[in-house]
């Protein structure tokens, strides 16, 4: 089965849209990220923060209204016209919405506790639905008018890279023939606090794979795609997964687990190691990930192809991370990136000297080969790699 990413849509850190998101990629331009005060220890931190409008959406989905959902119409904005044609062709009971978060609407369940506590009664407004997880999946439906498969995955950080495995199941059941895929995250108190009381978070903008690297920065942000098997310029090759369970929070030293996924990728693109011109590393700049990272990149491909850590622009975006991140891929691919450029990696340039000395990408560097890899790794073991390229 051939699957191709006919369309798709972006908002983050980095602006809205295809075109503006490209330039501030290949720019390096990190002002997105931010300085964030709402840490219960009071410790400064940095995040990838959207200063996009965002609008609320149809008063049919009122009860659905949270940040979360305003940052996904956004995106689903992008491939609305897409989407329509697709369902005119197909029928909209032939086409799945698959999409991956891990904060939904919790945000929204905040402001409502807060209100609760200061006033007596939460706002008028509030809906619990509004924070509840597989709302995602549902709202994109019913915004985009689609009645096929909808559901939500939250694996943590791998939540929407999975939804690209997850989509190509269904396509090769034969449950629809394409497929809205992607995710959304926003920003909120409980998930950074959460992270805070890990240690996990960098008190300025993250340094993944430095000697001085000190943690994460939280970003947020929404990715969808339109998968179908009509040819277009971007083919989705091969996604692979795995569930090693080697702990909660941290990753099993040996990579074992990531690397099924990335060569379960390889194999179902039909494609080797040296085939690949550019990996985008998961790369969270926190101690343990980039030390499992680039031992298995190394293991993998060897240390000359070209990648990078695309966080220090965007931040770690969570559940939305593998769709987000994929997108950068979708835009280095098209044809509007004309000079073939590769976004430099954000850091201090200290090598960890116990770290393999991967080809991390520099300001001028350019892509020769035309497959790429996406790594996304969350707690509890679940990881996730996909692989996509020119057709």
């Amino acid at each position: 089965m051939t699957l191709y990413l006919n369309d798709m849509g972006v908002i983050g850190p980095l602006g809205v849209g295809k075109g503006e998101v490209l330039a501030r990629l290949l720019a390096g331009d990190g002002s997105g990220m931010v300085p964030y005060d709402g840490l219960l220890t009071g410790r400064p931190t940095m995040v990838g923060r959207v200063r996009a409008a965002l609008a609320a959406p149809p008063v049919e989905l009122a009860e659905l209204d949270c940040r979360n959902n305003r940052l996904l119409a956004r995106a689903l904005d992008q491939i609305a016209l897409a989407v329509a044609q697709l369902r005119e062709t197909l029928g909209a009971q032939r086409i799945a919405v698959v999409l991956g978060t891990s904060t939904s609407g919790i945000a929204s369940g905040e402001e409502a506790m807060a209100a609760l506590a200061s006033v007596g009664r939460m706002p008028s407004h509030y809906h619990y639905r509004q924070q509840e997880i597989g709302t995602a999946a549902e709202f994109a439906a019913r915004y985009l008018k689609l009645t096929g498969p909808r559901y939500t995955i939250s694996t943590a950080c791998s939540s929407s890279a999975k939804a690209f495995a997850s989509a190509w199941r269904l396509l090769a059941a034969g449950r629809c023939d394409a497929a809205v895929v992607g995710g959304v995250d926003s920003l909120c108190k409980l998930t950074l606090n959460g992270f805070d009381a890990l240690e996990s978070l960098a008190p300025d903008l993250c340094n993944p794979f430095s000697a001085h690297r000190r943690g994460i920065n939280i970003g947020e942000g929404a990715c969808v795609f339109v998968v179908s098997r009509t040819p277009s310029a971007i083919r989705l090759c091969g996604v692979g997964e795995s569930s090693d369970g080697y702990h909660i929070s941290a990753p099993d030293p040996s990579g074992r687990g990531a690397e099924i996924a990335i060569r379960a990728a390889l194999e179902q693109a039909k494609a080797t190691p040296a085939a690949v011109g550019y990996i985008n590393l998961h790369g969270t700049a926190t101690p343990k990930n980039d030390e499992m990272e680039s031992e298995v990149v190394a293991r993998v491909f060897g240390v000359e192809v070209p990648c990078s850590s695309t966080k220090s622009l965007i931040g770690h975006t969570l559940g939305a991370a593998g769709a987000q991140e994929l997108g950068l891929c979708w835009l280095l691919l098209d044809e509007a990136n004309v000079g073939r450029r590769l976004p430099a990696h954000g850091w201090d340039g200290i090598r960890d000297p116990k770290l393999p000395p991967l080809n991390l990408v520099g300001d001028d560097d350019v892509w020769e080969r035309d497959l790429f890899v996406s790594n996304s790794f969350a707690f509890g073991g679940s990881n996730a790699a996909i692989a996509i390229g020119r057709a």
